[in-house]
Parts: C-alpha cells; structure tokens; sequence
C-alpha cells in the first residue's frame, strides 16, 4: 500500500492517486491496456473510492485512461491520431520558443544549459531512458525559460508527455539517445553563432524523429496500438 503521509500531506489525496498513476502511465510501469478497477486502487493507496474516481476522470481527460461505466477501466492504448495532433501543437510552440530564443541569446546564456547537457551525456552512457527524458524535458523548459514563454511550459509539456511513453517503448538504446544529444548540441551551436534559420531547422528535425518512433513502434508492438 502506498501512504499517502509519505507523499506528501499538502495535497488532496486525489491529487496523490492522479501524480503516481500518472507516473506510472508514462513510464510504462503500467502498460498500454492494462485493466484496474476503482476498488483495487483505492485499497492500494488506502483511501476511499471518490479520489480514485476523481484521477481517473483527469487521467481518462489527458488521454491516458480510457473510463467506461460499470466496465474495467484501462490504460488507453497509443492512437496515432493523437500522437500526430500531439505532435503538431508541440512543433508550433517550440519553433515559436526557437525564434524568441534568438533575439534574446547571449554567449553568456550558455552556462545556463551545460549542466543539462552534461546529465543528459551522463544517462546515455549509462543507458538509462527515464533520466534521459527527464532531463530532455528539462532542456527544451530551459528553452522557453530563456525565451520568456512560460505560458507554453504546461502546453509543450502535456504534449511531450502524450509521446514520451512510445519513446521509452521504442527508444534504441544509446544510439537513439545520443542522437536526440546530438539534435539538442545543434540547436545551442545554432543560437550560439547567430544563425536562426540552421537553430528551426534543428528543431524540426530534432522532433521530426517522433515519425521514425512511431513507424517503429506500430511494427513492433501493434497491440498497444488502437489504430
């Protein structure tokens, strides 16, 4: 049983149900179509069924769930659709982040990223995804910090969410991750030299992968998908 005390008492235990499942989602540790019922998730975190109903029905609106009345809810499977829509919205904010990010460049604004660099290097020589996209997610926040748009922080991170678990699926193991490393040291040496065209032209490519992801994971676990 998880306790609630342990996870912190300022929040609603809803809130605690919807964070570790949400986590779960996204990690995987709870797999595309995996059944759970209100009654089980309650005893597991030791609360009544109200909360768990409440996280369900935020984790059911992000997509992550699919509720059914009087039916075992599961873990929605990956739908193309969405990831593609996903996609979309995260490419027009971030090349909007790239641009804004140019005009506000110093040589000093560096340093703000190579402890970045330097953790994500770290988790893909040790071949650990989950800290790699932690701090993937860290470098491209970094980058709306730096071009002073943090209302797109919450929009760019839903969407990175909706695809970071078919990239902890489908992620070649170091090669994949080096390879987004590579993509994020392009975009800082193009802001560096002043050069806006080659920094979008990074970005897009960088998240231009995600169509190479997803044809991998359809051909390799096309059960986990609903589409």
């Amino acid at each position: 049983m998880v306790r609630l005390d342990e996870l912190g008492a300022r929040r609603t235990s809803a809130d605690i149900v919807f964070e570790e499942l949400y986590r779960e989602i996204v990690a995987l540790d709870l797999l595309p179509g995996t059944k759970m019922s209100e009654v089980e998730v309650a005893r597991r975190f030791g609360v009544s069924r109200q909360p768990v109903r409440d996280a369900f029905s935020r984790l059911g609106n992000l997509g992550y769930l699919t509720v059914r009345p009087q039916k075992a809810t599961e873990v929605r499977k990956f739908s193309t659709h969405a990831i593609v829509a996903a996609r979309f919205v995260r490419l027009a904010l971030e090349l909007e982040v790239v641009r804004r990010c140019h005009l506000r460049w110093t040589p000093e604004k560096s340093a703000r990223f190579d402890a970045n660099l330097r953790a994500q290097a770290d988790a893909v020589a040790n071949d650990d995804r989950s800290a790699f996209l932690a701090h993937d997610l860290g470098f491209h926040l970094l980058l709306c910090d730096l071009a002073d748009a943090g209302h797109a922080v919450d929009a760019i991170t839903v969407n990175k969410a909706q695809v970071d678990r078919l990239c902890r699926l489908s992620l070649e193991p170091k090669a994949g991750m080096a390879e987004l490393l590579t993509d994020h040291r392009r975009l800082l040496h193009a802001l560096g030299a002043e050069d806006p065209e080659e920094a979008v032209l990074a970005m897009r490519d960088h998240l231009g992968r995600l169509d190479r992801t997803v044809d991998h994971a359809r051909t390799r676990y096309a059960s986990y998908f609903e589409d």
